[in-house]
């Protein structure tokens, strides 16, 4: 029995570490504000109201006849379905999100959630079995040389050693293993029980005890969403590149930033001769001591100059310097 096991318990640490656990592909481009649908909530938005850039923030999803909201992700464009989350260790959406488990190297979602829980419950089994049979050659030993127990552990030491350790592993992996049978008999996750988000609300998915521990163990297994084998186009490869350097790869033109809800625009090679030719102007006042009459009471030359070098250097946008520019023009004066 104690081979058997083992060989099962790999088996199901390779079917939890290697198996998709459910990842969402991610889209090569945001999503459109017209395909959003009605139930968006734009309110929650910064911008929401302004062309493409608008994208909401959360959406309205029914859920068993209870309104959840679900994010939208900024990193794999797309809004989440309903109990999915961004790992930040994998850096994908997983559908219904567990946990990330370092000890596996693994995500732990809706495809690799039931062969962890087989992994984690078969550890603690075979840890109480090694355990019980240790103990008994302890006691057939003691029995045998007709000796006190420490006399039997100096003749038997494999013994008590495995027992050592096994009574050390069962606490965490019997924990573990308690824990998610809780978990499953309420339908939560790891990550919703540590959010403590059905505490002043009814759980959506709850489907009552033996409904839960059906559709975890006895529900099918839905196909990857994605095909690790398929050969990466130029888009997706393009994209990928992007998000690994830091978007450096992104083309000098109008973008949008997700996160700040604005449009900023890459500065060219002319706007750049501009602003130099204007903060040597500007240096060139403040050389001279001159300076035009309407700047009286304001800010001197130089604070003027160290205005333009911060908006040129900090935002990198002509827009940007061009609306400073509109506070007065220069006029040269004559001696």
């Amino acid at each position: 029995m104690g081979t058997k096991t083992k060989l099962e318990i790999l088996v199901l640490l390779l079917l939890t570490s290697g198996r998709d656990p459910g990842i969402v592909p991610r889209n090569s481009h945001p999503p459109e504000p017209e395909d959003i649908g009605e139930s968006s909530n734009l309110s929650d938005w910064p911008g929401g109201q302004h062309g493409s850039a608008g994208l909401p923030l959360t959406k309205d999803v029914l859920v068993n006849g209870v309104l959840v909201k679900v994010k939208y992700c900024h990193t794999c464009m797309l809004y989440r379905p309903p109990r999915c989350s961004h790992c930040s260790i994998c850096n994908n959406c997983i559908e219904r999100f567990d946990h990330h488990c370092p000890w596996v190297g693994q995500c732990i979602g809706k495809r690799n959630y039931r062969f962890f829980l087989m992994f984690v419950s078969s550890a603690t089994v075979l840890c109480i079995y090694v355990f019980t049979f240790c103990w008994v050659n302890i006691g057939k030993t003691m029995d045998t040389h007709e000796c006190t127990f420490g006399r039997a552990i100096l003749k038997s030491p494999i013994s008590a050693i495995l027992m050592l350790y096994t009574f050390v592993a069962v606490w965490f992996v019997g924990g573990l293993t308690s824990f998610h049978l809780y978990l499953i008999s309420t339908n939560q996750t790891t990550y919703e029980n540590f959010r403590y988000r059905y505490d002043r609300r009814s759980n959506p998915y709850n489907r009552g005890l033996v409904q839960n521990f059906i559709e975890i163990l006895c529900s099918r297994i839905p196909s990857s969403r994605n095909n690790f084998r398929a050969k990466a186009n130029e888009d997706s490869a393009a994209f990928a590149s992007t998000l690994s350097m830091g978007r450096v790869l992104s083309p000098p033109k109008m973008s949008v930033d997700l996160e700040m809800g604005t449009k900023r625009q890459a500065v060219g090679a002319e706007d750049m001769e501009d602003l130099h030719s204007q903060i040597g102007s500007s240096m060139g006042l403040e050389r001279c001591g001159t300076e035009p009459p309407h700047f009286v009471g304001r800010k001197g030359c130089s604070e003027i100059a160290s205005d333009i070098e911060t908006f040129a250097e900090e935002f990198g946008m002509d827009n940007k310097f061009t609306e400073r520019k509109k506070i007065e023009p220069h006029t040269n004066v004559n001696p």
